[in-house]
């Protein structure tokens, strides 16, 4: 400890940054030179020391009689730290806590910390008894911060009057929890320097929706979908996307009637995740066996969405957005520059025969990732996507990894005819998961023995590699 109370304030406050401000604090007792460190710490980590528990949980970590005295000291105790650091600088403040706070100390708080030119804020407030009455509002201070750099919050709401809003210097915006459209298309505008924004939990509002910023640069939104007068979410009329400037899109929501205008001409790496919920964009008809079966009749505009992130490098599509990508593959657009396409999702895709075509797109694909390849025994290879053979990747695709695999006759079957249909496949990786049994990769290292005898099995205990014999190592054979 001489040695460390050895080193000169200025390191031993970097030090103290990297602990929560509670832990920091309790230094003080060390010795006379640590007692007013904290005052000069530039960073602050203080999080409720009430455990956060599910809504429903009567677990509150401590009784619930002693709530309210634990929250007093609590708020006191942010109290004495920003008095001791008094108009010191400071650059990144964490605050988490649960709603038992009232909204005048957040306010004070934050605002303190404001004036002081923090540059990366982040206001976690937990709703600890569901008390939907309770709506925080940031203060309007927040929004013409000149010194703010990264703004983070989950379940607080805007100032009411956003409009005034500019943050010159922001580059991070990340919001946990109810947003509405609105919002975002009158406040983006006021970021000029916005590089990444992370939403979740957007409400669309209105007949044509869009986000649009210059200087974004990396893009992540999971959409709930959009307000109706006569159900509570439906599917969005429009969505558009104008980000010049965007390398990287992350897009989960029910996918629009319309995307007119997706202007994404440098975009590097996409994850799309869409799917239905207004069944007004189904027809039904009967099977032969009477039960009904949905049809989507309008979402042919998605090929818009497709064409905007046509350039993409790195792709990955749900298994519900495959599924929209078999109902309207004729008219997709070819990716060029697609090296490697990923399948995400836990439950079994049914929209396996528009894979052939989807390939057939991607000419300069190299990897091909499947998450869940659960395969239906009852259905055909060909209704699986057996025409693979057809593919022009079948020669360019080099490695193929699958996780969840589960060894079933289906999926058995889908891996022989991807060995026998890609005949540049250098690698194949197979994940299982930790309770299915390991001798289902006997069953694959024979298949790969009786399909192509320059193939051979490394197996681990939850993995399977498959690639050519020349790369197995030499103590494996």
């Amino acid at each position: 400890m001489d040695h460390i109370s050895g080193l000169p304030d200025e390191v031993l406050c970097h030090i103290l940054s990297f602990l929560p401000t509670k832990l920091a604090a309790l230094t003080s007792v060390l010795s006379t030179k640590w007692r007013n460190l904290l005052a000069f710490v530039p960073n602050l980590d203080i999080t409720c020391p009430i455990k956060i528990v599910p809504v429903d949980s009567i677990d509150y970590g401590i009784p619930k009689e002693n709530m309210y005295g634990t929250m007093r000291s609590f708020r006191g105790f942010i109290d004495r730290v920003l008095a001791l650091q008094g108009d010191s600088s400071i650059k990144k403040v964490s605050l988490k806590c649960i709603n038992y706070i009232h909204p005048d100390h957040l306010d004070r708080w934050i605002c303190n910390v404001l004036r002081r030119g923090v540059s990366e804020l982040e206001t976690v407030i937990y709703d600890q008894d569901g008390d939907d009455d309770f709506n925080y509002l940031l203060p309007q201070e927040m929004f013409v911060s000149r010194t703010l750099v990264k703004l983070i919050f989950s379940n607080v709401d805007w100032w009411p009057g956003a409009e005034g809003t500019f943050l010159p210097k922001l580059k991070t915006l990340v919001v946990n929890g109810f947003f509405c459209s609105d919002k975002l298309e009158m406040i983006l505008p006021a970021f000029p320097v916005l590089e990444e924004l992370y939403i979740k939990d957007i409400v669309w509002r209105g007949s044509g929706d869009s986000v649009s910023s210059a200087s974004l640069k990396k893009l992540t939104i999971h959409a709930l979908g959009c307000e109706s007068m006569t159900v509570h979410i439906t599917n969005s009329m429009s969505i558009s996307f104008d980000t010049p400037s965007l390398l990287y899109l992350e897009y989960s929501d029910k996918v629009a009637s319309d995307y007119p205008k997706v202007n994404l001409p440098i975009l590097v790496e996409a994850v799309i995740d869409l799917d239905i919920r207004d069944y007004t964009m189904l027809d039904r008809e009967r099977n032969a066996d009477g039960f009904r079966n949905y049809v989507v009749l309008s979402c042919g505009n998605l090929c818009k969405l497709m064409t905007g992130i046509r350039n993409v490098k790195t792709l990955t599509f749900s298994c519900e957005t495959l599924e929209l990508f078999s109902l309207c593959f004729e008219s997709m657009p070819v990716f060029n520059n697609l090296k490697r396409l990923r399948i995400s999702g836990s439950r079994p895709p049914v929209g396996w025969q528009a894979m052939p075509v989807l390939l057939q797109n991607c000419p300069h694909l190299e990897t091909l990732h499947i998450e869940c390849l659960r395969i239906c025994d009852c259905i055909s290879l060909e209704e699986n996507g057996g025409w693979l053979t057809s593919c022009p990747v079948e020669k360019i695709v080099e490695e193929i990894q699958i996780e969840m695999f589960r060894g079933t006759k289906g999926e058995i079957g889908m891996i022989k005819h991807m060995l026998e249909s890609f005949s540049g496949l250098k690698r194949m990786t197979l994940y299982a998961g930790r309770d299915y049994p390991t001798d289902i990769f006997d069953l694959v290292v024979k298949m790969v023995n009786l399909c192509n005898e320059s193939y051979r099995a490394v197996v681990n205990t939850s993995w399977c590699v498959i690639r050519p014999i020349s790369e197995v190592d030499s103590s494996l054979k």
